[in-house]
């Protein structure tokens, strides 16, 4: 009998223990309002799509290009890269549905089509017949899908360690038949999870975040404490963690014809990047004939965040847009009918 009592005297401890430790990661929505005030700027936009107050952020004039983000991510993962292309170019970053200021969609539209039918709704309410598309990880999914679907609006594709590529091979099943993606990256397979979904939907530390983050990025010196604040704090952004969890368990639904891909393609990838292998950028490049790839060394899932000013003056060489030696001259530009 004393080593039952024992032994529930040490459950008991384990689970206060526990129930603490809970507590101390205890985080509560941040209302919209407070969030937007934060990280919003002059150039942003809130416009309405198809029932979603959109985040948008423009910069620059002329002909455009529209920036996708990732999973996890938001529209400020293309600070610098739109800094950079706006001389040139008017640039459009979104926040998708479920990320960033954008918040969550009522209607939990999640999937990559839903995204996809998203970008051009904008574009149409934009007026913008054709455009420059350039998406990085699931954003690239999407971008993939856009040029897919209405592939006489789209300029040019830029795709940046992205997801869509065609499988190389079946994936491996378990003895159910049920697919394993051994692959995917932790952070997708705990949010996925229902039992540790439920509690991250309240309990989400910011460690996490880091520890995401140095997955995502090849080089960690590069990644800055506001970085981590920021992706942490929009995610806190109030529903954006329970958008999370229902774009992670709804289906993605995408259908792309890589037939329809004619347009001038970029393909951009980190060699060291751990949650998209490389091996997927061989397979775009095979699948989209014509299509240029460029690889970066010691880089990881992001080159836009971690190497901006070499990845950003890549895309804008693939664009026409002659690098200067001498900024006293004009830069060149490729023509593109518009």
């Amino acid at each position: 009998m004393h080593w039952i009592k024992l032994l529930l005297k040490i459950s008991a401890g384990l689970l206060l223990t526990l129930v603490f430790f809970l507590l101390l990661l205890f985080r509560n929505d941040i209302p919209a309002e407070e969030i937007i005030q934060k990280y919003s700027t002059p150039q942003s936009h809130f416009i309405e799509v198809d029932g979603v107050n959109l985040h948008v952020r423009f910069m620059g004039e002329g002909i455009p290009i529209i920036l996708i983000h990732g999973s996890f991510s938001s529209l400020h993962t293309w600070d610098q890269w739109q800094q950079e292309l706006s001389p040139y170019f008017l640039t459009i970053s979104v926040d998708l549905p479920g990320h960033g200021l954008t918040g969550p969609d009522e209607l939990q539209r999640y999937s990559t089509m839903d995204y996809s039918q998203l970008i051009l709704r904008l574009a149409e309410k934009l007026n913008i017949p054709r455009f420059h598309l350039a998406g990085n990880s699931m954003g690239g999914a999407v971008a993939l899908q856009v040029a897919s679907t209405r592939p006489d609006q789209v300029l040019s594709l830029n795709l940046i360690d992205s997801s869509g590529a065609p499988q190389l091979k079946p994936r491996s099943l378990d003895k159910d038949n049920t697919t394993i993606d051994r692959g995917r990256p932790w952070i997708f397979q705990v949010a996925s999870n229902p039992v540790f979904s439920k509690i991250l939907l309240k309990c989400t530390p910011k460690f996490l975040f880091a520890m995401n983050l140095k997955q995502v990025y090849g080089d960690e010196s590069k990644i800055h404490q506001e970085t981590v604040d920021r992706y942490f704090e929009l995610m806190l952004r109030e529903g954006n963690r329970e958008a999370t969890l229902d774009r992670l368990r709804g289906v993605r639904n995408a259908e792309i014809n890589f037939d329809r891909l004619t347009m001038p393609t970029l393909i951009m990838w980190g060699k060291l990047d751990s949650w998209i292998p490389i091996s997927n950028s061989y397979a775009l490049e095979k699948a989209i004939p014509g299509s240029k790839l460029i690889v970066f060394e010691e880089v990881g899932h992001v080159p836009m965040e971690e190497i901006p000013t070499e990845s950003v003056s890549k895309y804008l060489s693939f664009l026409g847009v002659e690098v200067r030696k001498n900024y006293l001259n004009e830069p060149k530009f490729m023509t593109y009918e518009y």
